[in-house]
């Protein structure tokens, strides 16, 4: 049966036969054109990849609570896990749809089903946010690579027989984006999150679409198919991954995925000109401008800029002055040349713009003044970052706005010290200012690298401070429930004692051993359980046992109750782990107590045997002593009985010791509930910086950590996660009204100054 091997099934042939055949009748040009676009998109997907576990990071890190950071978390790792499966699915879909084309169709009749409004559904809320993402994503690649991918469709149509249109090209985003929606099908992940895996896609893959499409273009033009058409895009050198490392000023111009190119850019710049335009000689400084003045250009700007900063001072703000710095520098070119230079109109602006910019920045009361100074050294950097690209007035994301952002943010918390050399905050923000100033010319792909950078060492840091907040609100809340606690035991304890009098070690026992008994059940178990009742229900039979009752009845009450007592006091202080030799005091003296009232009863009546001939199991020792009352009682002076038979009276409330520290008592002043302050109050939300002076000299910055409900107290920490301080909300108030408090602007530094000047700027249009 040698020849068994040669026999295949008819089916396992044909479908063997239906997937390679195919890829073999692929004409050379387009499998060259396969080959390479295969291979560049998983270099890109490798990209999208790298970049998403950082992205995912820095948006757990941001995070305002546990669950959206979980979700954050759960993302990272379930990319981690599949991220080679989606990578193989992709890039089989986009090898199948390439196959596809050289294929034929078998022509089948559309078979139109019968519609009713029950087979009717509403599209999923996620389906159709993936269908808007796709869509924008698609009509963005298109907008700006629709002549690249329209003349890489003609060229396709001459090898293939399907007929090939944008929307049906395997190299068009549309097909690329669903063969990636398909591939990640698996992710069980948010739709949020799977729209940032997205927006990860279009910047990785489909940023450089245009590029590939130049390239395939010249693969197929070097096959000789259609060389004639005009208007080939020729491609651009090559620049992978520059969303990592930056690009030039020109490529930031032209290539949105790679530099820092936004929709509607320029005309945001456009608008900012025609504010300044509109108040030149008034709010906006405008350099007068010599008849035969010559603009010097903007690499001139550039090359004299980077002069003022690597002699930009460093003793004190008050020694930099760009605008007179650079007329001073121009004076002196304009000499040796014979001819007077000036700054052009455009560039004039942006220094005027980035000057306003900072004049808010050095002013805002929410940085500290220490810190100022440094952060102020960013100012010729952002200005020539400005100069480069004027993207940077209304890119949100641009990396340089968010390096002063973060930069702000670290700083919100960072306090007035006599040692700011140690602080590690300040080093850090000392060592990015100094790589700004030493390092960066014209590359603007610095500010990624520090951004990044500073977002690891911020991450670490609000880390370890979150741990420290976290430990602090649950050693609070824990406290507080302790306190309440401690409150309701005290409240029965007196119910029941406050006023009578009572058998001096009855007193004890309860006031120090049943009451961490009661304590422990209301914590664990609260008020409302079984366990609490029954802690309750012991502690009314010991102080009924021990009280004098003349009814005959009460006898035989006692018989049964006792040992069933001191069962349930002995497993009660052994829950709690009261001491085993205190414990043993107290039931030496109890015995006493006990065996006292039985004489008590035994003078009164004689003992009939059937009435005591079965009591209930228990204590049999206390018991037998009953049994055995024929005589009265007589205790030793020196047993520990004879001290249990004295008596005191419970006239003062019983108030029992807490382990904690006490509080410090707050001078209490009661304002109205709509009092202003307390409005204030009451808007504070957890998070929010406030910088309060404890003293006359001396200020605290700190943050909201917890509010405590029940006892409402406000628990601050400081930069760190240390508790610095803790008020309660009527001294909080007080604090507000005397304007001891300010709330720190916690909102995007950037962002605050720009809105800024954009609202001087209309407001000096009008007056």
């Amino acid at each position: 049966m040698q020849n068994d091997a040669n026999v295949v099934p008819l089916n396992k042939a044909a479908a063997g036969q239906s997937q390679n055949s195919s890829m073999g009748r692929l004409p050379v040009a387009l499998v060259n054109v396969r080959d390479k676009f295969a291979g560049q998109l998983k270099h890109a997907m490798q990209a999208l990849f790298d970049n998403a576990d950082d992205t995912l990071f820095e948006m757990a890190d941001r995070s305002t609570s546990n669950g959206e950071q979980n979700t954050f978390f759960e993302a990272m790792r379930d990319l981690r896990l599949k991220r080679k499966g989606i990578e193989r699915g992709f890039l089989q879909k986009f090898a199948d749809n390439i196959a596809s084309l050289n294929q034929y169709d078998v022509a089948k009749g559309a078979v139109l089903e019968p519609v009713s409004s029950d087979s009717l559904t509403l599209v999923q809320n996620d389906e159709l946010e993936e269908s808007v993402a796709m869509d924008t994503m698609v009509a963005k690649v298109m907008s700006r690579d629709a002549t690249a991918l329209a003349h890489l469709s003609t060229r396709l149509n001459t090898l293939v027989t399907r007929k090939v249109e944008d929307k049906t090209n395997p190299l068009g985003p549309r097909m690329l984006c669903e063969a990636f929606l398909e591939a990640c099908q698996g992710l069980g992940v948010e739709i949020k999150v799977k729209l940032i895996i997205l927006k990860l896609f279009e910047k990785y893959v489909l940023g450089d679409a245009g590029q590939l499409y130049a390239e395939a273009n010249q693969v197929l033009v070097a096959h000789g198919v259609l060389p004639e058409l005009k208007g080939t895009p020729v491609p651009r050198p090559q620049h992978r991954g520059v969303a990592a490392r930056g690009v030039g000023q020109a490529e930031q111009a032209a290539v949105p995925a790679s530099g820092f190119a936004n929709a509607g850019s320029q005309e945001a710049f456009d608008v900012l000109q025609e504010l300044l335009a509109q108040v030149r000689g008034s709010g906006a400084p405008r350099q007068a401008m010599p008849a035969d003045a010559l603009p010097i250009t903007s690499n001139d700007l550039m090359r004299l800029l980077s002069h003022l900063q690597s002699n930009m001072p460093t003793q004190s703000l008050d020694e930099l002055d760009v605008r007179q710095s650079l007329d001073q520098l121009l004076a002196r070119v304009s000499n040796r040349s014979g001819r007077s230079r000036v700054v052009g109109q455009v560039d004039e602006d942006v220094i005027n713009l980035v000057s306003m910019l900072f004049e808010f920045i050095l002013d805002d009361r929410s940085l500290p003044d220490s810190l100022k100074a440094l952060i102020g050294r960013m100012q010729i950097p952002m200005l020539k970052v400005a100069v480069l690209d004027k993207t940077f007035f209304s890119h949100g994301g641009h990396p340089a706005r968010r390096l002063l952002n973060e930069i702000a943010s670290a700083a919100l918390g960072w306090g007035e010290q006599s040692d700011v050399q140690r602080d590690s905050l300040f080093q850090k923000i000392e060592q990015v200012m100094m790589r700004l100033l030493n390092d960066f010319t014209d590359d603007p792909a610095i500010f990624s690298e520090l951004l990044e950078d500073f977002i690891v060492f911020t991450g670490a840091e609000r880390r370890r401070s979150e741990l420290l907040e976290q430990r602090i609100r649950d050693a609070e809340e824990g406290r507080m429930r302790a306190e309440l606690a401690r409150q309701e035991v005290e409240r029965v304890l007196n119910q029941r004692m406050l006023g009578r009098t009572l058998p001096e070690v009855v007193v004890r026992l309860l006031e120090e051993a049943w009451s961490k008994v009661l304590l422990l059940n209301c914590l664990k178990h609260g008020t409302d359980s079984a366990e609490w009742r029954a802690a309750l229900t012991t502690m009314d039979e010991l102080i009924w046992s021990v009280e004098p009752h003349e009814e005959p009845e009460s006898r035989m009450q006692l018989l049964v109750m006792v040992p069933r007592l001191l069962k349930s006091l002995r497993e009660g202080l052994s829950s709690a782990a009261f001491d085993p030799f205190r414990t043993g005091e107290f039931f030496s003296r109890l015995e006493g107590l006990h065996v006292k009232a039985f004489q008590r009863f035994k003078q009164v009546e004689e003992v009939e045997p059937q009435q005591t001939a079965a009591p209930v199991a228990g204590d049999q020792s206390i018991v037998d002593d009953i049994l055995l009352l024929d005589a009265p009682l007589v205790v030793p002076a020196d047993d520990p009985a004879a001290d249990a038979l004295g008596m005191v009276a419970v006239v003062e409330e019983i108030v029992l010791a807490s382990p904690e520290e006490p509080r410090t008592r707050e001078p209490e002043e009661f304002l109205p509930d709509d009092d202003e302050a307390l409005l204030q109050v009451d808007a504070l939300r957890v998070g929010s910086w406030l910088e309060i002076r404890d003293r006359p000299d001396h200020k605290v910055r700190c943050k909201l950590a917890a509010i405590i409900k029940p006892s409402g107290r406000y628990i601050f920490v400081n930069r760190t996660g240390m508790k610095v301080l803790e008020k309660t909300r009527m001294a909080l108030a007080v604090e507000f009204r005397r304007n001891a408090v300010r709330l720190l602007d916690d909102a995007l530094l950037f962002d605050r100054a720009l809105e800024s000047v954009i609202g001087n700027l209309r407001r000096l249009k009008h007056t």
